[in-house]
């Protein structure tokens, strides 16, 4: 049986944070070096969006947290201690925490991915010109017809761009293939394919 299988079994379909059954994705606990029922979850969409940080921090929905924090699976405990830890400036996150116990090894476990404050903000993405996030492997489609500067070339508005690559540290900048040559293309100028 598969790992997203038995986890499946084990959570009855269910988001093993909120409860949830809508659309439940397999979540390794990061750090690890094998994934294992231990250190993998199975959450719905709403937490993981929010536990990636591409979605603002709803502390409503995380008062979830008051019961999957006495979870006896290591990877739920690692969860919930580390998302009551971003959600400190709530006082039932912190009354929750102060409650909450982990073993030593756990506890460095939960530790090591950082990200402990209790920073509520949505990690910055990038989006294309309808507000669709975009991923590196992505395809994207030109909306304007472009000059690329220094060179001959001008790529035409409907040009399909495969296998993007993100700029690190600019939201605004993709990298992409035009007639075999790799140039920056800003977000706002594309469209998500597919």
């Amino acid at each position: 049986m598969k790992l997203e299988e038995q986890l499946l079994k084990r959570s009855e379909n269910q988001c093993e944070l909120c409860g949830s059954g809508e659309t439940l994705k397999l979540y390794e606990v990061p750090p690890q070096s094998s994934s294992n029922e231990d250190n993998c979850i199975i959450i719905c969409e709403k937490c993981l969006a929010q536990i990636d940080r591409k979605e603002e921090l709803d502390s409503k929905h995380w008062s979830c947290l008051t019961t999957s924090m006495w979870s006896e699976i290591p990877g739920v405990q690692v969860v919930s201690w580390r998302m009551l830890n971003r959600l400190s400036n709530e006082s039932w996150a912190m009354d929750n925490l102060d409650m909450m116990y982990l073993d030593d090894e756990r506890l460095a476990w939960a530790k090591a991915a950082g990200g402990l404050d209790n920073d509520t903000s949505v990690a910055e993405v990038h989006k294309d010109s309808l507000g669709a996030v975009l991923q590196t492997g992505d395809t994207v489609v030109l909306t304007k017809s472009l000059d690329v500067k220094g060179s001959q070339l001008n790529a035409k508005m409907g040009t399909v761009v495969k296998n993007i690559r993100l700029v690190d540290n600019n939201t605004d900048q993709i990298e992409g293939k035009i007639e075999g040559q790799v140039i920056v293309i800003l977000t706002k100028y594309v469209r998500k394919q597919g």
